[in-house]
């Protein structure tokens, strides 16, 4: 389970002193704990892997903006910390897909749940975000969706 593999790696970067994983690890669990919470809140035990995943991809999307933020400062230290945290919290993730894998499994999507106007984007989205959580960038899936449905 992938709450199980991001608690290992926290344990082994700990072990292994490397810093830079541990707070990392660290963001990612205070993060599934905010999850879990609201998932109480809502009667279920805890958050579940969709929900994990689509929270990584969140924050992978912020570091992504700070990232830039920070390279057009000329704070390339910042930048550089950004960047170690997305490649920690990638690591986690699952293979995406590619830019033709994303294009080719929306127009199955939008087939299935036969979409014809962009009043049906966001049923598409639903449908996507439900079966390939945290394999596909959301942002570009949009992108394209508007694409094909325009």
């Amino acid at each position: 389970m992938l709450r199980d593999e991001i608690q290992n790696a926290l344990k082994e970067a700990m072990k292994n002193k490397d810093v830079k994983t541990v707070a990392a690890t660290r963001l990612i669990i205070a993060g599934i704990k905010e999850k879990d919470v609201v998932a109480r809140g809502k009667g279920e035990k805890e958050a579940v892997e969709a929900d994990i995943l689509a929270l990584m991809q969140s924050m992978i999307k912020q570091r992504k903006e700070s990232q830039k933020i920070y390279e057009d400062a000329d704070r390339h230290d910042l930048a550089q910390k950004e960047m170690d945290e997305i490649e920690v919290i990638q690591s986690f993730l699952p293979n995406q897909l590619s830019e033709e894998e994303t294009v080719k499994v929306i127009k199955d999507v939008i087939s299935a749940v036969k979409a014809s106007s962009m009043k049906d984007m966001g049923v598409v989205m639903a449908e996507l975000r439900g079966k390939y959580a945290g394999k596909m960038d959301f942002s570009i899936a949009s992108t394209k969706v508007k694409e094909l449905l325009s």
